[in-house]
């Protein structure tokens, strides 16, 4: 979780995954494609010492060279991130980073900017329940998130933060719970969840 760790170049790229938690999207992606160096961050240190614990065990005993774990808050990213991510993900982000990205705050779009390399892809899911979750929304100030909003609201204040629009849909439940975090899996049983995913990619 040393921020310190020098950044390999190998295969097709570096992923990096925002809001990580336990890490089971970084673990399960760098197990299914070893051609990539995947890094999870999050500004919680507790549930990364498991993930990271297991990565850096032998190969043969269940680890991932080529993937690591970072503590650190999404608008004070290591220096050592700048301009070397070909993706980014956030999935399922909550509190502080679900506003952030839900209102394009202009701070943290500057962050992801600037640790994304030319056509770095960003993929977001947000996921929300305007029942279930209305008191949360509600505290993080939180706009209604229809559709509109994503696509004109939202979508031109990533476009001036440097991200061109490629992708805005929502997601069916067959598909978004199928990723591999374990907030997906906490939240499938929400039959009314609105699940959105944003793509761009740095211009």
């Amino acid at each position: 979780m040393n921020s310190k760790t020098s950044l390999p170049r190998i295969g097709e790229g570096i992923v990096m995954d925002i809001g990580t938690g336990d890490g089971r999207y970084v673990s399960a992606a760098a197990r299914a494609d070893p051609n990539k160096f995947f890094i999870g961050i999050d500004a919680n240190v507790k549930p990364l010492e498991k993930p990271s614990m297991r990565a850096t065990r032998k190969p043969n005993k269940g680890g991932l060279p080529n993937a690591m774990f970072v503590q650190a808050a999404v608008e004070f990213l290591p220096e050592e991130f700048a301009g070397v991510a070909d993706e980014i993900h956030i999935h399922f982000p909550w509190g502080s980073l679900l506003k952030a990205v839900a209102t394009g705050d202009g701070v943290i779009l500057n962050s992801l900017r600037g640790i994304a390399a030319e056509n770095c892809l960003l993929e977001i899911v947000i996921g929300v329940d305007s029942e279930r979750d209305a008191t949360e929304l509600s505290r993080l100030d939180v706009p209604i998130l229809s559709d509109g909003y994503f696509r004109n609201t939202l979508a031109s204040r990533y476009n001036a933060a440097g991200f061109e629009t490629v992708d805005i849909r929502q997601l069916s439940r067959d598909e978004w719970s199928k990723i591999e975090t374990s907030w997906a899996r906490k939240l499938s049983s929400g039959s009314t969840r609105l699940v959105t995913m944003l793509v761009f990619r740095a211009n």
